[in-house]
């Protein structure tokens, strides 16, 4: 199975948010998912068994390739669980051409004295995981965009609300996996709080047309 699976041609002007979920080793995958916010479906999903520190190189060449081609820049959050701040902050590093955007989520203090911070990545932890799954149902029951992989649909279907310590939570089937749909319900959250760019580079982005026909060699 390739590492990156492409659906459709990319577009001139296209802003994308991009969630990734990282593996710890073992039988986990890294997963990354784009969705378009101009067309609302998934083009891009990067699926590979491998480490995160083999990963983000991958995901630093496509980031920059999609900025090539859309000239826009596109959003990306990393998982902060196993491991994944410290890649996430490696891949704010290596944008050195600055072609994409590492996210920032808000950590509220927890008094009045504290002030607001901003950390790399995205936080799922008992506040945010339920919302960001749910969220993610309500998206998907109501076709609010489009899934075109066959793996992150078989990942959805196995995906169960099951009974651990006297309380309900939703969780990947024995033996299955779940790195498709986190990485999707992060790219989710972004949909919802982060804005396309303005371009000041329309002359330029209007010359990278003749790229749309190319895929991706990862």
């Amino acid at each position: 199975m390739k590492k990156i699976r492409q659906f459709r041609e990319i577009e001139v002007g296209e802003f994308f948010v991009v969630g990734i979920d990282t593996s710890a080793g073992g039988l986990d995958y890294c997963a990354a998912q784009f969705i378009s916010v101009d067309r609302l479906d998934v083009p891009l999903v990067y699926h590979s068994k491998l480490l995160a520190t083999e990963m983000t190189p991958d995901i630093v060449r496509i980031l920059e390739r999609l900025y090539d081609i859309t000239g826009v820049k596109p959003v990306v959050a990393y998982e902060r669980n196993n491991g994944g701040v410290f890649e996430m902050e490696r891949l704010a590093r290596l944008n050195k051409k600055q072609k994409f955007k590492p996210y920032q989520m808000i950590q509220y203090g927890r008094n009045k004295d504290q002030k607001t911070m901003m950390k790399l990545g995205w936080d799922t932890n008992s506040a945010t995981r339920p919302k960001m799954l749910s969220d993610l149902k309500e998206a998907i029951d109501s076709k609010l965009f489009r899934v075109y992989d066959s793996p992150t649909i078989e990942e959805l279907f196995s995906f169960v609300v099951i009974q651990t310590s006297g309380s309900w939570r939703a969780a990947a089937e024995t033996n299955a996996h779940d790195d498709l749909i986190m990485s999707l319900a992060i790219a989710w959250q972004l949909y919802h709080t982060e804005s396309k760019p303005e371009s000041s580079e329309k002359k330029r982005v209007v010359s990278l047309n003749r790229f749309r026909t190319k895929r991706w060699a990862i």
